[in-house]
């Protein structure tokens, strides 16, 4: 017996948002669902340019475009409202824009530490927070709805020169599961992702560096995970994924963490 997906809309198209989609996972995803028959409102802060090429790339569409900084709450809702507005709504929400700091606890002052806490807090946790409620709210009143949360690796293993990565993420994967018991009564279904190591433009100085041997060396899998390979499971989550497995943390880390 198979169980119908409630999830999809009439039509079976599904319209959806993906954040910080000009390069590397947000980029891969965006090709992933556009191969799957997805409809895309690109988001792109400081890579505007790569984001409209891909957008003409894509397969399928129209596909649209929306520009803005959501560390900052009030072009975080005009982005939103452009988002929905493009095709009348939105399926899915896949929070991926995120950034990466170093700040080393011992090393800053305090108001050096507090700064890089406040950013990487800012557009790791706070924005995607908001954005997940805005969807919500309305995907509720529609009936369905799928929440895609990227994570990473760093919520559990810790990251000691980049503490408030690992709290940033450790609190969306937290969110995550909060908001699944929340709406899942609405038909609305929550997911995280968490990869390690991926190669992409963010992470070449640390994997291509003199840093490189020693994470490989950490990977079981003898390389660094795809941009690709975690586009798979985000496509999976937001377009196939039973609603059974609402709440579910995917890892994506070729092993190089493992948990139980």
């Amino acid at each position: 017996m198979t169980t119908p997906d409630t999830t999809r809309p009439p039509g079976g198209e599904r319209r959806v948002l993906v954040t910080g989609a000009g390069r590397g996972i947000g980029r891969a995803i965006a090709t992933a669902l556009a191969a799957g028959g997805a409809r895309l409102v690109l988001h792109a802060r400081d890579h505007a340019a790569e984001a409209s090429a891909l957008r003409v790339e894509l397969p399928g569409g129209p596909h649209a475009l929306v520009h803005g900084d959501l560390a900052r709450p009030e072009e975080l809702r005009r982005v939103f409202e452009e988002a929905w507005g493009a095709f009348g709504g939105f399926d899915v929400l896949v929070n991926n824009a995120a950034i990466y700091e170093e700040h080393p606890p011992l090393e800053l002052d305090v108001e050096a530490f507090q700064a890089a806490w406040a950013r990487t807090i800012a557009i790791n946790l706070d924005a995607p927070a908001l954005l997940c409620q805005l969807a919500a709210r309305r995907m509720a009143e529609a009936g369905s709805g799928r929440l895609v949360n990227v994570s990473s690796r760093g919520a559990f293993r810790g990251e000691p020169t980049a503490p408030a990565y690992g709290a940033s993420k450790a609190g969306l994967n937290a969110l995550t599961q909060s908001l699944a018991k929340a709406l899942a009564p609405k038909n609305v279904l929550a997911f995280a992702v968490a990869p390690g190591w991926v190669d992409t433009e963010r992470v070449a100085p640390f994997v291509r560096g003199e840093r490189g041997a020693a994470i490989v060396q950490d990977m079981p899998i003898g390389r660094v995970t795809t941009a690709d390979e975690v586009a798979a499971v985000v496509r999976f989550l937001a377009l196939e994924a039973p609603a059974s497995m609402t709440g579910a943390i995917i890892d994506v880390n070729g092993a190089s963490y493992l948990r139980s």
